[in-house]
């Protein structure tokens, strides 16, 4: 019964994020909204319910499975992938260059704000 109750709050979650998604016309997907939503819930209430826990455990057991679409995806569109590989190639650098510039000018500023860590001897 516990693993019920954990994909009714996931489900549920996932369901008012598309609401105020869809309803204010906010340009970030349902699903995100749903686990800022979520989020905010277990901070408010402190804790993971159990059978949230169980849920989440088995989702993450099969986490593999749900790349299985993506890999048949890039088979079946090979020549779309081929045509505009050094595109694909250059975005992808870029993204995760700047994923890290900012990543890194976060955790500074993190850092100075919460005082800074002891410096290695």
């Amino acid at each position: 019964m516990s693993l019920i109750v954990g994909f009714i709050i996931l489900l549920g979650c996932q369901f008012l994020g598309e609401l105020i998604v869809r309803g204010f016309g906010i340009p970030v997907p349902g699903p995100v909204m749903g686990m800022v939503i979520l989020l905010i819930a277990l901070l408010i209430n402190g804790r993971v319910p159990d059978g949230l826990r169980k849920t989440g455990q088995g989702l993450l057991n099969y986490l593999t499975l749900l790349f299985v679409p993506a890999g048949v995806g890039m088979m079946v569109h090979f020549q779309l992938i081929q045509a505009d590989f050094w595109t694909i190639i250059v975005t992808l650098f870029v993204s995760t260059a700047v994923t890290l510039a900012v990543t890194a000018k976060v955790m500074m500023w993190m850092n100075q704000r919460v005082g800074g860590t002891e410096k290695a001897k």
